[in-house]
């Protein structure tokens, strides 16, 4: 039996992003724990095929870099189904190009998928949360939170980006019984790093550069989700938890 400080029975998640890769295996992850689970991503085809892996889940189709659509959703949906206790604002993307060369339409695109979103949906959850004196918003940052690499300047700016909302969500909704941490995964083999999963050259440099030698995998996300999702992490805010195999750690 788990600890009952991780133990998220009758908790309700909404995981952004979830119709694969690191949201669903933490919407998978959180399910196990006792969460119902409510997946989200634009896609209605694949968020019906994810929910159907998840006993119980339910789906919530709204486009992260709609404010106004974001609203809309989250208030519907709490009026229909009840409170969100959990936010993980996991939905992202990337481009990879030379910083010189970067077009601005995808620089764009990245701020309104990796930084808006966190906004959008944080917003629109938290004023519901508030009201209730209680919530867990989760925001998945990176490794490249705090690290760069050639070819991915204006990621590495939205990362950063979520790491410092994360601390003002904390400041400013904690003492309303918030909190709101983030969790910074290093490389993870998933279909955002396919690319990179298949290069070779890319691999033997991962594997030599991050201590643990190799790829992480997105069930060893889920912890550290449950953990900050959870009464174990009550007093935790404002926090960015590397889950990186140890490449931060290093030169």
């Amino acid at each position: 039996m788990s600890h009952p400080l991780f133990d998220l029975t009758g908790r309700r998640a909404l995981i952004t992003g979830s119709s694969q890769g690191i949201g669903l295996a933490l919407a998978r992850g959180l399910a196990e724990a006792g969460a119902q689970v409510v997946l989200n991503g634009r896609d209605a085809a694949k968020l019906a095929q994810a929910a159907d892996r998840i006993p119980g889940a339910r789906v919530l189709a709204f486009d992260v870099t709609d404010h106004a659509g974001v609203r809309a959703a989250v208030d519907g949906f709490e009026a229909e189904h009840g409170a969100i206790d959990i936010l993980v604002n996991n939905a992202g993307m990337q481009f990879r190009a030379p910083l010189e060369e970067f077009p601005a339409d995808a620089f764009q695109q990245l701020l309104q998928t990796n930084v808006a979103s966190v906004f959008n949906v944080g917003q629109a959850v938290a004023r519901h949360m508030i009201g209730r004196g209680a919530g867990r918003i989760i925001n998945i940052a990176s490794v490249q939170t705090a690290l760069a690499r050639p070819s991915i300047a204006p990621y590495t700016a939205t990362k950063g980006a979520v790491g410092n909302l994360t601390k003002g969500m904390a400041t400013d909704w904690a003492r309303h019984g918030l909190t709101c941490n983030a969790i910074a995964p290093g490389y993870f083999d998933t279909p955002l790093n396919a690319a990179l999963v298949a290069d070779p050259e890319f691999t033997t440099w991962l594997e030599k550069r991050t201590p643990a030698g190799r790829w992480g995998r997105v069930e060893e996300l889920v912890g550290a989700c449950v953990f900050l999702a959870s009464d174990a992490s009550s007093f935790v805010n404002g926090h960015v938890l590397y889950v990186d195999g140890g490449i931060t750690a290093s030169l």
